[in-house]
Order: structure tokens, then C-alpha cells, then sequence
């Protein structure tokens, strides 16, 4: 199992190398990519800052998600710090035997890990102005 928060580059193909199963007959992955807008404004780079908890209960939903009886095993990982338009800044993928539960549970992690995880993001704009996001 896989459950980071890391300042580097996240490779998705990592995380479903990290879920093969041999009963798995469906592996589904997720990557959070920074696009280069939002909410109508364009946006030139992000920064995610954590929680020093962050990624201990990054753990803790990677475990959740790993005890499902239908998941065979579970890989997560966020990053922090600056990102350009086009990097990854969250990574995941789930192995199951059969692609309704992989799909059902990879979408169930994202939602999760976006709920709990103690991770908020500033973005940067084109005019210069910025906002922080999901931030307490």
C-alpha cells in the first residue's frame, strides 16, 4: 500500500504498478491534474500546503479503503508545495476483482481523501491576485 504526501513529482502508473493483484481483474486510477483555470479565471500555478497530521490520516483512508472486502489493495499519494498547470497533485488507483467495484471505490477514495485530508491550495492568477481553497 502506498499512502504519501510528498513535494515531488507523482507518477500514476507507480501507484497502479503498486495495486497488481493477481485476483485482480481490474485496476482504476485517478489523477488530480492542475488545469490552467478556475471559476472563469486563469490560473498560472498552485500551492498546496499540509497539515503536519496530513499524511498519517492520508494512511488512515488509504487503510479504510484497503479493508473493504471487494478491494484488493489501495495506492494514494498528494503532493505539496508549488505546481505548474499539468502536474499531478493527487495520485491513486485501486485493484478489485471486478471494474464496477474498482471504479466504485477509486471514485469513493478521491471523494474522501478531498473531505478529510488536511491540505488546502492557494492558486495564483494571471492578474496576480490569488485565493486559498478548502482552507479553515
Amino acid at each position: 500500500m502506498i499512502a504519501r504526501v510528498v513535494d515531488a513529482p507523482l507518477s500514476v502508473a507507480e501507484h497502479e504498478d503498486a495495486v497488481a493483484d493477481k485476483a485482480a481483474g481490474a485496476v482504476v486510477s485517478f489523477a488530480g491534474v492542475v488545469r490552467d483555470h478556475d471559476g472563469g479565471r486563469s490560473v498560472t500555478e498552485l500551492e498546496y500546503v499540509g497539515h503536519p497530521t496530513a499524511e498519517e490520516l492520508l494512511a488512515q483512508i488509504a487503510e479504510e479503503f484497503a479493508a473493504r472486502p471487494e478491494v484488493h489493495a489501495v495506492a494514494v499519494s498528494h503532493r505539496v508545495g508549488m505546481l505548474g498547470i499539468g502536474d499531478v497533485a493527487l495520485a491513486c488507483a485501486v485493484s478489485a476483482s471486478h471494474r464496477g467495484e474498482a471504479f466504485t471505490a477509486c471514485a469513493d477514495l478521491v471523494d474522501e481523501v478531498k473531505k478529510r485530508l488536511p491540505i488546502w491550495k492557494r492558486q495564483v492568477f494571471t492578474d496576480g491576485e490569488e485565493e486559498w481553497v478548502a482552507c479553515p
